[in-house]
């Protein structure tokens, strides 16, 4: 092959790539592509048939289409159920029919897209149809004319929302009733009510590539560490999932340890425990379509606070918080301490009170430590029968089931007396904890321990009390150690752990949550002084 062949065969080759690529680039996308080439075509028909492509099958998107006196074709898209359809004939299509009688052919899109001159007031020009769509997704309206390609998005949402009612799982004596409902707008509301600062900052982001799901993150700016912050975000960054249907879906990918029981993030449905947060430091995570916000960080003694403790006078809510803790460690050993000083250590029992324990499991056939399990599976299965059937015989089923079952049980010899008494005890204080999540908590561990205690008595006891607090001096929520500030210890921070100190005397806030933590410039009772003074 001569050199003139070679050549007359490569400039064939690249004319005819040339005219292939040139004939593919005149091929038109289908129209369910999410091409720009749709966007920039003008024309409603072309326009309007893409987007029902994307909504087909979906019986509940709302095509109205109407002419103006100027002759311009017009279409409102919504979704039925998520808008008021009578602003959409009000203040839209009867609003725009008014506003053009009269006007020329051109003046129609001067009086839409520059002058602003319709009745609805959150609206928004736009010219990418992915950005109708979304817009219509999140219970909007879209108005399309023909001859332009710019389009309004309308904020009209009207979709049912459930009335504010208490917190069911934070019900307070005094404070505040309301609760986060299941509503977006709503509880961001609750929050500017509460902290009228413009430093209360409000950030969204939209995460689930189904659900398309809208995350807020809410914080103080100044009294929140720019850290936690970016740290929040990016964890959040790091979601890919198809969707976001709580905020659940959340803890379980941002948390430190996801290995760990214990809880690393709040969980709260009160406005103002986000609030209070907020002002310590903290961040607080909302996922639209939930009634809960999570909080970050959480340490041990913060999930040991309830609401109320910040409501009554210090002095009782120091008593609570310390019969708070001595029931914590009742619901997590009194059932291990049974098993092992009755099977290891009877010599620690008082002699009568050993006759009657002797006496009572005399015709128990099972060891204590099945004897105790049998008994805490029965608690936990009428625990959670209680919340699922009905509430109107909920109560009732459990307090009767829990009654017939241990008499029976005591009655046939399977457990004795004093292991239905200890279970009782131990289920009534695992009730006292205030935060669900760390209730949970304890009763998950509450076996193991009893595992340990029937192998090696009060030294298996110890044991697992040991392991459990090695894991939790190693935990962190978002860097900040789980059990600050008791461990490390820092004595400043302690008046609102163990005992909640007067409002007046806590200047600060707790430095291990904030940078900032002038809390009061002074003293608020500094009147005191000077009263006393002029006496």
């Amino acid at each position: 092959m001569t050199i003139w062949s070679r050549l007359y065969r490569g400039i064939h080759s690249i004319h005819k790539a040339s005219k292939s690529s040139a004939s593919s680039s005149n091929e038109q996308p289908p129209v369910g592509s999410r091409s720009n080439h749709v966007s920039y075509n003008p024309s409603l028909k072309v326009r309007l048939d893409w987007i029902k492509a994307q909504f087909n099958d979906c019986f509940d998107v709302i095509y109205r289409q109407f002419v103006l006196t100027t002759g311009h074709s017009c279409a409102v898209i919504y979704i039925k159920g998520m808008i008021n359809q009578d602003t959409i004939q009000e203040f839209i299509i009867k609003s725009l029919l008014n506003e053009t009688a009269g006007l020329t052919h051109d003046n129609v899109y001067e009086l839409l897209f520059e002058d602003n001159s319709l009745s609805v007031s959150q609206n928004q020009i736009i010219t990418d149809l992915d950005k109708g769509l979304s817009a219509i997704l999140d219970a909007g309206a879209l108005l399309l004319i023909d001859g332009d390609i710019r389009m309004l998005t309308f904020a009209i949402s009207a979709y049912p929302t459930r009335s504010i009612s208490e917190a069911p799982n934070e019900s307070v004596i005094r404070g505040p009733r309301e609760a986060f409902i299941e509503d977006l707008d709503t509880n961001i509301t609750f929050l500017r009510r509460r902290i009228k600062n413009k430093d209360l900052k409000i950030e969204s982001m939209i995460i689930g590539q189904k659900s398309q799901t809208k995350i807020v993150l809410a914080y103080v700016n100044g009294i929140c560490k720019p850290e936690l912050i970016q740290e929040v975000k990016k964890r959040l960054s790091y979601i890919e999932v198809d969707g976001v249907l709580g905020t659940s879906y959340l803890e379980e990918v941002i948390e430190d340890n996801p290995y760990s029981p214990f809880p690393q993030l709040q969980y709260t449905e009160r406005p103002d425990v986000a609030c209070a947060s907020m002002l310590e430091g903290r961040i607080t995570i909302f996922a639209d379509g939930t009634p809960t916000s999570l909080i970050a960080p959480v340490t041990l003694p913060i999930l040991m606070q309830a609401a109320e403790d910040y409501y009554q006078r210090y002095t009782a809510a120091t008593w609570i918080r310390w019969i708070r803790y001595f029931f914590l460690f009742v619901s997590l050993l009194l059932p291990s301490l049974y098993i092992a000083i009755t099977t290891f250590h009877p010599e620690m029992i008082p002699s009568q009170l050993l006759i009657t324990l002797a006496a009572s499991r005399e015709v128990v056939p099972f060891p204590a430590f099945l004897e105790a399990v049998m008994m805490e599976l029965a608690f936990e299965a009428l625990r959670e029968a209680s919340v699922r059937i009905p509430k109107s015989i909920g109560q009732s089923v459990s307090i009767i089931g829990a009654l017939i079952i241990g008499t029976a049980a005591v009655q046939a010899g399977i457990v004795s007396a004093a292991m239905v008494i200890i279970v009782s005890l131990t289920g009534i204080a695992s009730f006292i904890i205030p935060h669900y999540d760390l209730g949970l908590t304890i009763r998950l561990l509450r076996f193991p321990i009893m595992f340990f205690a029937s192998l090696f008595g009060l030294y298996g006891v110890a044991c697992g009390v040991i392991l459990i607090y090695i894991h939790l001096i190693n935990l962190k929520s978002f860097g900040l150690p789980y059990l600050s500030p008791i461990t490390p210890f820092v004595k400043d921070e302690m008046k609102d752990t163990f005992v909640r100190a007067p409002w007046w005397s806590m200047l600060r806030r707790p430095l291990h949550l904030t940078r900032n933590d002038t809390r009061q410039k002074n003293n608020s009772r500094r009147w005191s002084q000077q009263t006393g003074e002029q006496e």
